[in-house]
C-alpha cells in the first residue's frame, strides 16, 4: 500500500517552484489543491451594528493586504471620503506599498514595520495620541490589540470580513485522498460542514501549526502529521518524512 494522492487544504501555488511539486516529482503522488476556506467581506449593514464611526479614527493599522482591500471598501460602500490626513500604520514595506491600490503613496503619511509586531512598538509610540482603528478578520490573533493595550494607546478593533467554509460539494469521495493537509483551525472546521458523517479511518491527516494540530484533536481526529518541528520547519518536509518513514514500514510487511 502507498501514499498516491494528497489533498492539500490551499489554494494551488502560483510557482512552479512550490516545494510541494518537487515532492509530488519525488514520490510520484498526485497533488490536488483545494481552499477549505474563504474570506467575505462583512456588509455595509454588518458594520454598522458595530456602531463604529470611521471618521473618528485619525489612523488605521494594517496587517494584510486583505485588511486593506476591506478598510477601502467598506469605505466605498459607506461613501466615506477618508481624509488626507489619516495615518496608515502597516506591519510590513509589502502591505504600504499595497496602498497604492487605492491613494496617492507619496502624498500621504505612512508608517511601516519589518513583519514583527514588536517592531511597530516604536513607531506607534512615537504617534500615542492617535486614536487607532484595527481592520481585522472574525477570526484573527490578538497580537496587534495586546500590543496597543500594552502600550495604553486608544484603539477600536473594526471587523470588515470574516472566514467562511468554502463549498466543497464537488469533491464527492474524500477517502480517495491518503493525505489531508490542513494549515488552519478553521479548515478542520469546514471539514466538518462539508462532510459532517466524514470518519478518518486510515486517512491520514497533516497540521500545520500548534492551533491547527489542537482544532484536530478537538474534532476527535488522529494527527498524523505535525509541522513545524525542529526536524521539519516546513510542512512538505513533514510529509516528506512521514512518507519515508510509511514506505519503509510498508516494504517491510
Amino acid at each position: 500500500m502507498k501514499i498516491k494522492k494528497v489533498l492539500v487544504s490551499q489554494p494551488k501555488p502560483t510557482t512552479e517552484k512550490s516545494p510541494y511539486f518537487d515532492l509530488a516529482e519525488k514520490y510520484n503522488l498526485k497533488l490536488e489543491f483545494r481552499s477549505f476556506i474563504k474570506v467575505e467581506g462583512v456588509t455595509a449593514k454588518e458594520f454598522r451594528q458595530e456602531r463604529i464611526n470611521i471618521l473618528e479614527h485619525t489612523a488605521v493599522i494594517f496587517t494584510s493586504r486583505t485588511a486593506i482591500d476591506h478598510f477601502f471598501r467598506i469605505c466605498g460602500e459607506m461613501r466615506i471620503t477618508v481624509p488626507d490626513t489619516m495615518k496608515y500604520f502597516c506591519i510590513s514595506e509589502a502591505t504600504a506599498f499595497y496602498l497604492q491600490k487605492y491613494i496617492v503613496y507619496r502624498k500621504r503619511k505612512i508608517f511601516y514595520g519589518d513583519k514583527k509586531v514588536d517592531d511597530m512598538t516604536k513607531i506607534l509610540l512615537k504617534h500615542k495620541t492617535e486614536n487607532f482603528l484595527v481592520p481585522l478578520s472574525d477570526i484573527h490573533k490578538e497580537n496587534i490589540p495586546g500590543l496597543l493595550d500594552q502600550l495604553h494607546l486608544k484603539y477600536t478593533k473594526a471587523i470588515l470580513y470574516k472566514t467562511v467554509a468554502s463549498d466543497l460539494s464537488d469533491i464527492k469521495n474524500l477517502k480517495e485522498y491518503d493525505i489531508l493537509a490542513f494549515y488552519t483551525p478553521s479548515g478542520i472546521k469546514s471539514l466538518f460542514q462539508n462532510f459532517p458523517d466524514f470518519v478518518q479511518e486510515s486517512t491520514i491527516i497533516a497540521a500545520f501549526g500548534n492551533a491547527t494540530a489542537e482544532a484536530v484533536n478537538a474534532a476527535g481526529l488522529r494527527l498524523d502529521i505535525q509541522a513545524p518541528t525542529v526536524k521539519c520547519p516546513s510542512m512538505t518536509m513533514a510529509i516528506e518524512d512521514f512518507i519515508k518513514r510509511y514506505n519503509k514500514e510498508n516494504k517491510a510487511k
